[in-house]
């Protein structure tokens, strides 16, 4: 405490010499030159007068002061003071009347807190001075600074923490691994206060750090991740360069040691042993195995192979990519009566090898998979699995195909039955032996429907019908010549009837069912029929075709239009089959050129002209204008049956007002009474009291012409209505019942039906004479319209002719 104080003492005496020798140098420069921060005045120059001026300057003032008195900082003081007292100093800016405070008279400043540099360095405050009695201003207000001086009071921090990092196993002595950096708020421009340097606390013993950069490095070169992964290194920082009473920080930097592939892999067992069933699919999985390394990541990647060869044949391993396991599968069949036991070798090897290691050893490792196949009871074996078998065409019912042969590969040899998948041979064109296993056939064969037959044959115990096995069976039907040539399509030739002898007419063709092994050898000639023929010649070509010309001059469609050439085929047998075919020869007429302008036969022409695409079409076409024919007709028809039975139901009664004459038959306004009138008998008459006989009218006295008397009503006394009450009452009740339609019938009452007219009435309703002459046959040829009057009136003729008889 005493050395501090001391050191203290020699540094604020060190700052007032300062200060006294910088106030001599201001005033000299207030005397030379302008005062701080005043321009220079001329007139003062040119006078000669001195210009006053502050003595004083930048002051320090150490931090963490810890005594009980005011710190004293330092003195302003200005030229124009004569020490009377006349001057008060004053203060202002950052602290001022807090933590600085000035002597009025003497103008000492003070510091009375305690001052922190890492807080703040520097304060900034403004002098006056003033006069006591007027408080007015001596000198310009001038700013000065108030520094803190630094002491070693702060530690260094390792702010970046906490630190990790990594580096790899077995790397050599001096590897960087990383760089750890301390702060330290001291004043780096003052004293070594802020000059770190490192060290390593724990953990020297595998790494180093530079004192000065912080770089850690590794100090052993046998670092091994299997053995340590990870380090936890305590580093140091000091400040005063390290020296005796310097203050320190320290971290803790985690490195992890990386892994190489320094390990090869290895299996925990020298041997495995497995079983599996004879019976197992190819691809079926017997096993796993896995090689042990101690590296991690991909430096554990491994890949499996079989090394001996009788495995390789037998056996595949495959690696399993998410547990880097061996993986051992059936590759062919296994068959416990050949071998009971497998002893295969399975090598795993690194996948990623480190050249930088190589030296360490082999990156591999063996061991011996022992794989026992385990007996079940398994059905027969075709031998051969598949067969082909060949019969002749012309064979008879149960002729015998071939022979399969199945054995029960187990050491019991249970007997073996046999039979025929009908599924496969729905027809039952063959049969099997059940303990022979012969095929014989069951139907008569036909190459020329079916050449093959694939059908499948069971072989299963005699014992155990569950235990089948399947055989696929080819049998090919071999041909026998059974079918004799045919010409290969209905041949129809034209020729002109200016055609000289030798021209070409037609080249004849034919197709046979057979299919000789020797091939098709075709002989032509013409029919025994033909051989009188002296208008065309049959040519054998010798390729299987034959040219027919033709042998006289000229030929006459008058007299004959059409020839009919028979025609002899012959094949090569074994044993020779002939047919005869007939050559249609058409004789037309032709132009100049020859080209063919009419033939006498319409169909040929047609076919001539026409594709069969064209004559579908045109048929297609014919059939469709029928059908529409016949749809409209049906329509209509049923269209008028609609309507008749309607006028039949709607009988609905009309009261007409009679005293204006109407348009008789052709009045479309008045309803149709034709329906009611059909329940009444009516009487023909020539005239009547109306005023239609002969002697009332000028149309009774004319001679008789086309024009007929209209027929008249006759109301018979002994009428029935009561079917017409029934009807118009049923209707009247339907209408009420139905309250949104309006009804049919309505009564009006005519009490007036105003003065006769004074031509007489043609009308019928008025006319009571009966036994009327007229002939109402003409009505019917009047058309649709007077069809019901004309029933009506020759209806009631009969009647009347009836009772007259």
């Amino acid at each position: 405490m005493a050395k501090g104080l001391q050191g203290f003492s020699r540094t604020m005496l060190l700052l007032f010499c300062t200060v006294q020798e910088l106030g001599s140098w201001a005033v000299r420069t207030a005397v030379e030159g302008p005062g701080l921060g005043q321009p220079e005045d001329p007139a003062l120059l040119a006078s000669g007068r001195v210009k006053r001026g502050w003595v004083w300057n930048q002051f320090f003032v150490v931090e963490e002061y810890t005594g009980t008195e005011p710190l004293y900082v330092g003195k302003i003081h200005s030229d124009s003071d004569e020490g009377d007292g006349s001057i008060k100093y004053t203060i202002s800016g950052e602290g001022a009347g807090t933590i600085f405070l000035i002597d009025e008279i003497t103008g000492d400043i003070h510091a009375t807190e305690r001052l922190d540099r890492e807080q703040k360095t520097f304060y900034t405050l403004r002098a006056q001075a003033r006069d006591r009695q007027t408080d007015q201003l001596l000198e310009p207000e001038s700013e000065f600074i108030i520094k803190v001086q630094d002491i070693n009071d702060s530690e260094p921090r390792f702010l970046e923490g906490p630190y990790i990092g990594s580096v790899a196993e077995l790397s050599p002595i001096g590897t960087s691994v990383m760089q750890v950096m301390a702060s330290d708020a001291d004043d780096p421009t003052y004293g070594s206060s802020a000059r770190v340097v490192y060290s390593v606390l724990e953990g020297e013993h595998h790494f180093t750090v530079d004192s000065k950069t912080g770089v850690i490095r590794t100090a052993v070169a046998d670092l091994d991740r299997e053995t340590q992964d990870r380090y936890e290194v305590v580093i140091r920082a000091t400040d005063m360069a390290g020296q005796l009473g310097g203050l320190s920080g320290s971290t803790t930097v985690t490195i992890v040691v990386t892994d190489v592939n320094d390990n090869p892999p290895r299996f925990p067992q020298k041997m495995y042993q497995f079983s599996i069933v004879e019976t197992a699919p190819v691809g079926t999985a017997i096993g796993r195995v896995k090689a042990e390394d101690s590296d991690v990541g991909e430096n554990t990647d491994m890949t499996y192979q079989v090394k001996d060869e009788e495995g390789v044949e037998m056996f595949k391993v495959t690696t399993d990519s998410n547990t880097q396991e061996a993986v051992i599968t059936i590759q062919k069949p296994l068959d416990y009566e050949s071998k009971k036991v497998h002893t295969i070798v399975v090598e795993a090897l690194n996948k990623f090898v480190d050249p930088r290691f190589v030296d360490l050893g082999t990156f591999q490792d063996q061991t011996i998979v022992r794989v026992s196949v385990l007996d079940v009871d398994e059905p027969p074996e075709f031998r051969p699995p598949s067969h082909l078998m060949e019969v002749q065409e012309d064979a008879h019912i149960g002729s015998v195909v071939g022979v399969v042969t199945a054995l029960d590969p187990d050491t019991a040899n249970h007997p073996v039955r046999y039979a025929i998948d009908r599924s496969t041979d729905a027809e039952r064109i063959f049969d099997i032996d059940a303990n022979t296993g012969a095929i014989v056939t069951g139907k008569v064969l036909d190459r020329e429907t079916a050449g093959w037959h694939n059908i499948t044959v069971l072989a299963m115990e005699a014992d155990n019908h569950s235990q089948v096995s399947r055989a696929s069976l080819r049998i090919r039907i071999l041909d026998v010549n059974d079918n004799p040539p045919e010409l290969a399509t209905p041949y129809e030739a034209a020729v002109c009837e200016d055609a000289k002898p030798g021209q070409l007419i037609q080249t004849i063709s034919v197709v046979d069912r057979d299919e000789p092994q020797s091939g098709h050898h075709f002989y032509f000639t013409l029919a025994p029929e033909a051989t009188n023929n002296n208008h065309f010649s049959l040519l054998d070509i010798k390729d299987n075709t034959a040219a027919v010309h033709t042998q006289r001059m000229g030929f006459n469609r008058q007299e004959q239009d059409v020839y009919l050439l028979p025609i002899l085929v012959v094949d090569s047998g074994p044993p020779a089959l002939s047919s005869t075919g007939t050559l249609t020869i058409h004789i037309c007429g032709c132009d100049s050129n020859g080209a063919i302008q009419s033939c006498n036969s319409t169909a040929y022409v047609v076919s001539a002209t026409l594709s069969p695409g064209a004559l579908i079409a045109l048929l297609v076409c014919v059939l469709i204008l029928v059908v529409l024919v016949l749809l409209i007709l049906t329509l209509k028809r049923h269209h008028k049956s609609h309507l008749a039975s309607e006028d039949d139901e709607d009988m609905r009664d009309n009261v007409i007002k009679y005293n204006d004459e109407g348009g008789g038959e052709q009045d479309t306004e008045a309803y149709d009474m034709s329906a009611l009138r059909s329940l009444y008998d009516f009487s023909e008459i020539k005239g009547g009291d109306g005023g239609g006989g002969p002697g009332e009218g000028g149309l009774g006295g004319n001679p008789p012409s086309e024009l007929h008397a209209l027929p008249q009503w006759v109301q018979s006394p002994d009428l029935d209505f009561s079917v017409f009450r029934d009807y118009i009452c049923r209707k009247v009740e339907q209408a009420d019942e139905d309250l949104s339609v309006p009804p049919y019938d309505s009564f009006q009452t005519y009490a007036f039906e105003g003065s006769d007219s004074p031509v007489p009435s043609l009308s019928s309703i008025n006319t009571w004479s009966s036994g009327s002459e007229q002939d109402f046959s003409y009505l019917g040829g009047w058309g649709p319209r007077f069809r019901q009057l004309a029933a009506l009136y020759a209806g009631r003729r009969g009647e009347e002719d009836n009772e007259e008889s």
